[in-house]
Parts: structure tokens; sequence; C-alpha cells
């Protein structure tokens, strides 16, 4: 059974403007890798649908869908703001219903049992979407609302969700705060956007500030102290992945310094989990990156991974 990565060309059009980092261009850098690193024939490719209005209603308020849905300028009118961040274009409504649709397909395809596990190669982000507001360049949670379709179609009970963005998964936290069915573990460098206080550890929210500057060595340790233990005792049927690579040291957007091979690592600690308590089913989504080359890099270290290609 083979990795895939989906993708939609709808997620391209998705612009917020020339001066934003969050652009086009992390797609194509994206593709560009994979093919230079010859492991493109080596995993499947899909496209899967628009997500349906019921599956993002799971998680997200009828307000957040108008502020999308409503507010799209025509083509060739200037971008309606969301917040000074975080913009529409014509084609907005469309990429995140694509990026949404493409985690619910790749979830129905590994709980098939077609798949081991996918990438999915989308945008816009969506782990700062919160259930009644777009924010911070996400617009629908795509981890959420894959992670909801799992649990009310499949019937599933236990759910993890595993981000290694650099920013705090706000939007994701919030989603499943009072869900005992869902473990979210994350690192996140404090302070930065979105400015998350540090909340105490618990056996569903294993979300673990770092500083500036923290390396692989950092985020190692945390991980076989923190998340691993929670991980394992969770026990989860399938793991998602908010997979943002805005802690590389290359990126300016954040502060931290990791490296491609401390994604691979990452990759690997989850695998291992879900081969042990989920029948290896992983679903990982695509979040931050800003540093071009380096995204595309680190995105072929952790498809090698999911993939098992030495």
């Amino acid at each position: 059974m083979p990795t895939a990565i989906y993708r939609h060309p709808d997620c391209a059009r998705h612009d917020m403007g020339d001066w934003h980092p969050e652009a086009p261009s992390r797609l194509q850098a994206i593709d560009d890798q994979l093919i230079r690193s010859r492991i493109d024939d080596l995993v499947e490719s899909r496209q899967g649908p628009h997500a349906s209005l019921e599956a993002i209603r799971r998680n997200h308020s009828e307000t957040a869908i108008a502020i999308v849905r409503d507010h799209l300028p025509r083509d060739g009118e200037q971008s309606y703001p969301i917040d000074g961040d975080t913009l529409l274009c014509a084609h907005s409504y469309d990429a995140a219903l694509a990026g949404a649709g493409a985690a619910i397909a790749a979830t129905d395809a590994v709980l098939a049992g077609e798949l081991d596990n996918a990438f999915c190669a989308v945008r816009p982000p969506g782990h700062h979407a919160l259930p009644n507001l777009p924010m911070g360049f996400c617009l629908f949670n795509n981890v959420a609302v894959a992670a909801r379709h799992a649990m009310a179609v499949h019937g599933l009970e236990r759910i993890a969700i595993v981000d290694f963005d650099v920013h705090h998964g706000n939007g994701t936290a919030e989603s499943f705060r009072d869900d005992p069915r869902v473990l979210m573990a994350s690192f996140y460098q404090h302070p930065l956007f979105p400015y998350t206080e540090p909340e105490p550890l618990s056996a569903t929210h294993v979300n673990v500030p770092v500083k500036a500057g923290s390396g692989g060595d950092v985020v190692r340790a945390l991980v076989q102290e923190h998340w691993l233990p929670a991980l394992h005792a969770h026990q989860p049927q399938m793991i998602f992945i908010s997979a943002g690579f805005d802690a590389h040291r290359d990126d300016e957007l954040g502060g931290m310094k990791l490296v491609e091979s401390d994604y691979a690592w990452l990759t690997h600690q989850v695998m291992d989990v879900a081969r042990q308590h989920a029948g290896g089913r992983i679903v990982s989504c695509l979040e931050g990156g800003y540093d071009l080359s380096a995204l595309g890099r680190s995105v072929v270290a952790h498809v090698k991974a999911l993939a098992d290609i030495d």
C-alpha cells in the first residue's frame, strides 16, 4: 500500500498579493523539489474533491463559513481583508474547500486501506482557523475538518493531531478543547504569533512552548519526554499531522533552528506510534513554511519518511 500526495489546482489560485509570504509559489517549490529528489514517481498523486458544506460545518460555524463565502471580491478587484494578514481573492473559497476536501479524501483512502498514509500539499493552511473565525493565513481548518470526518463518518473514537509548525495551532486547540477523543501534541515558539499563553499540559493537550533559537536537540527531547508518553497512553486509531516547516533555521517568519533531518526524525517518531496503535494510518497536511527552498527540501524529507524511501 503506497503513500499518496494529494493536490488540487484550486489551491494555487488563492492569492493574497505579491507581498504575501503565503503564496502559490509554495506549492510549486514543493513540486520542484519532489521532482528534483526523484521520489515524485515513487508515490501516488491524487486529487480530492471540494469538501461539502456538511463536512465544513462539523468544525466551523455558519458565521465562519459566511466570512469566506460571502466576501469574495470579483476578478480584478482588490482582496478582501479578514484581518491584516488574511485576505480573500475571487478564488479563495474554492481553494479552502479544495484543501479541506483533499484532507477528507486522504482520510477516506487511508481508512479504506488503499494507502498507508498521505501528505496533502494544499493551501491555504488551516491550523489557526478557529471554529468561529478564519485568521492567521487560514480559512478552514483542514486537519480539524478531516479529524471530525473520521469520527463522524468512520466512527473513530481516539484521534491524535501532531503539529510541528513554529506557530501554535490555536484553531486546532480550540476546536478540540473539550473533546477527550482528540489528543493534540505540539511545540511552538513562544512568544510568537498568535501569542497564545502557555497552558498546563494534560492528557489530551500536550502543547509545549519553546524559546526562539531552539533547535533539533530541544525538540527531540520534548518529543521523547512529553509527546510520546501521551501518544502511547492515548492509543490513537489515526494520527493527523499539521506539517508546518517554518521552524526551519532558514525561515524568517520564525526563529527556530530545525533542519531537514529533524523533520524526518519527527515523522519517523509519529510513524512508530501509528504502527503500534493505528495500523500505520497517518494523514499529513501542509501548514506553514515560507522559505521556498527550505520548504521544498523539508517536505521531501517528510514524504521520504512517510513512504519509507531510504
